[in-house]
């Protein structure tokens, strides 16, 4: 199945794109911005593709007027595109609830759903209008795709949030959007055509206030005292990965623990949890690198007791690479983020040890969530 995702450079573009690179039987159709100025480039898109999942659209801007006439535009050119190629891939769009509200914005979301839906009627195409919950997760563009993103760019840059309207929200984790889209074409994959408007389902509802003194919490525990705090659930996971995203981990790494040392030798405490999880503990001969994969959802910190070591991060889609230095001498840890390849290699010329803790909210059913980079 071949999937394309217009607004692929965005924050649930992003997301999405990389959950399909997990599955075997999809092949990605890659789409960049300009394409929507370039009507050849647009064409040649839509004819490669089974699946559209239309995601491009302006969220912010301080001309209401421009965010609906720019949403509008994007629906019209897509589907322009589509008549002229003469082509029905399966069409699924990402409304808001917003599209009930008095604003451009929702208007502008719920009449591009619209002229989707008189598409895939004339055209006898399928189509899935969806209306989403606000979302948040990983990666999100503070001042502009979450309150979330904004509140945990600003208790990680020593910046004090603020709370305007303190009212009750519905929440999705952008994995689980990803999930549900994923699953709407896995599903109707060779069936008959339909057209659709699917309420997607919210992860949790909470006020601001609780949000952002949950998020305290984690500033105060995790980013100041290396405190894993406690999770109580999946959502708290979620909320707790999110904020870390958010740490500058090329100045926040490796974090110095504190030595208590006597007669007996030395005595270091390297995890601090409010959690359950596992620990365990490598050794690791001169010149061997472990790892290189990355996790969706396991929260993972490696501590050097022994020996030297590099431990190298990857955000998956980017080429940057952070080189963290860690001796045995100095006993320190490094966490690894969620969507970074990560590994460690002994640089050193003696045996390497080093301690493993991990926790990981799961179905056992789903299996692991660690996947190997080639």
């Amino acid at each position: 199945m071949r999937v394309g995702i217009t607004g692929q450079a965005g924050f649930v573009g992003t997301h999405l794109y990389n959950s399909l690179g997990l599955q075997s039987s999809i092949e990605r159709i890659p789409f960049e911005d300009s394409y929507f100025t370039n009507r050849t480039k647009l064409r040649d898109f839509v004819r490669s593709c089974d699946v559209i999942v239309h995601l491009a659209a302006m969220n912010r801007h301080d001309d209401p007027q421009v965010i609906y006439d720019t949403n509008i535009q994007l629906v019209k050119e897509l589907i322009a595109a589509m008549e002229i190629e003469a082509v029905t891939p399966h069409v699924i769009f990402s409304s808001s609830t917003q599209e009930e509200r008095d604003n451009l914005y929702g208007k502008s979301k719920r009449e591009g759903r619209e002229l989707l839906e008189q598409w895939a009627t004339r055209n006898k195409a399928s189509f899935s209008g969806l209306v989403v919950p606000n979302v948040y997760g990983p990666f999100g563009k503070p001042y502009y795709n979450s309150f979330i993103a904004t509140f945990c760019h600003q208790l990680t840059h020593d910046e004090q949030p603020r709370i305007d309207v303190d009212g009750s929200v519905k929440l999705i984790y952008v994995g689980s959007l990803c999930e549900f889209i994923i699953k709407i074409f896995t599903d109707l994959q060779g069936g008959k055509c339909r057209v659709t408007r699917d309420e997607v389902p919210y992860d949790f509802e909470m006020k601001v206030s609780e949000i952002l003194a949950k998020l305290e919490v984690y500033k105060a525990q995790y980013l100041l005292d290396g405190i894993i705090p406690v999770l109580d659930n999946i959502n708290d996971v979620n909320l707790f990965n999110t904020f870390r995203c958010y740490i500058d981990n090329e100045t926040h790494f490796p974090v110095k623990l504190v030595q208590h040392a006597d007669a007996r030798g030395v005595f270091v405490e390297t995890v601090k949890l409010g959690v359950g999880g596992q620990v365990s503990f490598s050794t690791t001969v001169p010149g061997i690198t472990r790892g290189n994969h990355y996790h969706t959802r396991k929260i993972e910190r490696f501590t050097v007791i022994k020996g030297k070591a590099r431990i190298q991060l990857r955000k998956i889609g980017t080429d940057e690479v952070l080189n963290f230095d860690l001796d045995g001498k100095e006993p320190s840890y490094v966490d690894m983020p969620i969507w970074y390849t990560h590994n460690i290699t002994n640089i050193g010329d003696e045996e390497l040890y080093t301690q493993f803790w991990i926790n990981e909210w799961y179905n056992p059913e789903d299996g692991d969530t660690y996947f190997e980079v080639v």
